[in-house]
């Protein structure tokens, strides 16, 4: 009869197995808040800084900020810009409008992620609140504004590497979930959350 050989020696080599399991299982979650916290930090993949609620003080230096709007195909939403740019100075601080409609006959909840090109601005670009990734819920063909507070720091006249941006482009979509969002991947690519504008 062969020799059986003890459970008790399989044990160490379980657990280390498992732990291994455990742990990847782990960075698998960890991952897109790693890469954002990553993104808000350098800037890295268009993502904007969030700013302080006053800016650094005007320089008359112009820019333009371009608005983009996009829905996921899953949304019935129209969303769109009220003006589909703004004009103004590095260091001042502007108030701008997104106009959605629910085009559906049941009321919808969105969220909305955002970011910035050309991606080597988005570290100089502040938005001091947004209406991002906060869950909207419009009515049956209910039209919502959603306001924005944002600035562009006068430092990107003096970095060589931005000294030629003259125009930043501020897209938003609008998806039905953050699952939605992270299946597209936009959500990796997303700014942070700052905070809805009091009403």
């Amino acid at each position: 009869m062969p020799a059986v050989r003890p459970v008790r020696r399989n044990l160490p080599m379980a657990a280390l197995l498992a732990g291994v399991v455990a742990g990847m299982t782990g960075l698998s979650f960890a991952a897109v808040p790693l890469y954002r916290m990553f993104c808000e930090a350098t800037g890295y993949g268009g993502t904007p800084q969030i700013g302080p609620s006053v800016s650094p003080g005007v320089v008359a230096r112009p820019i333009v900020v371009r608005f983009n709007a996009d829905t996921h195909p899953g949304l019935p939403w129209r969303f769109t810009p009220l003006e589909s740019e703004a004009r103004l100075q590095l260091g001042e601080e502007r108030l701008a409008f997104y106009t959605a409609t629910n085009r559906a006959e049941t009321a919808v909840t969105g969220v909305a992620t955002y970011n910035v090109t050309p991606e080597k601005a988005a570290k100089y670009f502040h938005k001091t609140a947004c209406f991002c990734f906060d869950q909207q819920t419009l009515g049956p063909r209910q039209d919502m504004q959603f306001p924005l507070s944002f600035y562009v720091d006068p430092a990107i006249a003096t970095d060589p590497s931005t000294a030629d941006v003259r125009t930043i482009t501020l897209s938003y979509t609008f998806f039905r979930s953050l699952d939605d969002a992270a299946r597209s991947g936009a959500l990796a690519e997303a700014g942070p959350h700052v905070g809805r504008l009091l009403e």
